[in-house]
């Protein structure tokens, strides 16, 4: 009977522990949410509630060329920035692993693009990019590179890779600690065996090092894939989604319907389309991670 007392009065602690964490995740995400699905099967706009349309609003959704094209932005987006950060990412972590003096120093240096707020690191890309002042095109012609300035963020392809490369710039910390992390914890017995046994550089890589950092990996991919797909500030702050749609993801889109324009349905929906595809992406990543630590 005592020991059952007990462990009702731990129980009761624990869920008296994570109440108050419970309560700013209804408020703040549970909330937000469900009124968002619920505006998202109405005609509501700012200031005047609408009727009941069901599904609807996602039907217009579907057959918009704005909205498609928004798609395979975000796509591209996702895609290029993630593969480049893990690349990167990985490079610099074993650069970082190299470094014996001033490990320290050079390892709180790359954190900086992680630290600085994206709104302040972002104004500064845009400032370098801006075709009228680019620090860009003015380096390059007094360099004798460029003869004529670069329309970086007023073509669309060119203001495409503009943006990922701020993305990879601001990311590339995060991939970077993290694998560093993951390599750090590999024992060096391992890479003792491997060379004992004759292996090269490139297969103590390839049969070592890549997959015991693989579960690190694939958390990292996971994490820059869900904040990658959901971006907003980098995209709003250089282009506001243009030149001609060509940059807008899903966050940009359902702002631009939902706030500037007024059609809150219509923003609602465009955000809440993203949602299965993250659930998705989710499902596919947290499986293959599982798989590859149950094998290991």
């Amino acid at each position: 009977m005592a020991e059952r007392r007990a462990l009702s009065a731990e129980a009761a602690a624990g869920y008296g522990f994570i109440a108050p964490a419970a309560v700013l995740i209804v408020g703040l995400i549970g909330f937000p949410f469900v009124l968002a699905l619920w505006f998202s099967v109405t005609e509501t706009w700012v200031g005047r509630p609408g009727p009941f349309v069901g599904l609807a609003n996602f039907v217009r959704l579907s057959g918009n060329g704005t909205f498609q094209l928004t798609l395979v932005n975000s796509l591209l987006y996702t895609i290029g920035a993630v593969a480049l950060k893990a690349v990167l990412g990985f490079i610099l972590a074993l650069l970082l692993l190299r470094i014996t003096r001033f490990e320290k120093l050079i390892r709180g240096a790359i954190l900086l693009p992680f630290v600085i707020p994206t709104a302040l690191s972002t104004l500064a890309w845009w400032w370098m990019f801006e075709p009228t002042y680019s620090v860009l095109n003015w380096t390059g012609r007094a360099l004798g590179l460029l003869a004529t300035d670069v329309p970086w963020l007023s073509d669309p392809t060119l203001a495409r890779i503009s943006i990922i490369v701020v993305n990879v710039w601001r990311g590339l910390p995060f991939f970077a600690i993290t694998i560093l992390a993951g390599l750090v914890a590999i024992p060096p017995e391992y890479y003792e065996a491997a060379e004992t046994d004759g292996a090269s550089a490139w297969q103590r890589f390839r049969n070592v090092t890549l997959p015991l950092v693989k579960p690190v990996l694939g958390i990292v991919v996971l994490f820059s894939t869900i904040l990658t797909m959901a971006d907003f500030n980098i995209v709003y702050l250089m282009t506001r989604g243009g030149p001609m749609n060509s940059t807008h993801l899903f966050s940009t889109l359902a702002h631009q319907a939902g706030m500037t324009s007024g059609r809150l349905s219509e923003g609602a929906a465009i955000s809440l389309f993203l949602f299965p595809l993250l659930v998705v992406i989710v499902i596919v990543q947290l499986r293959l991670v599982r798989r590859q630590t149950a094998y290991e």
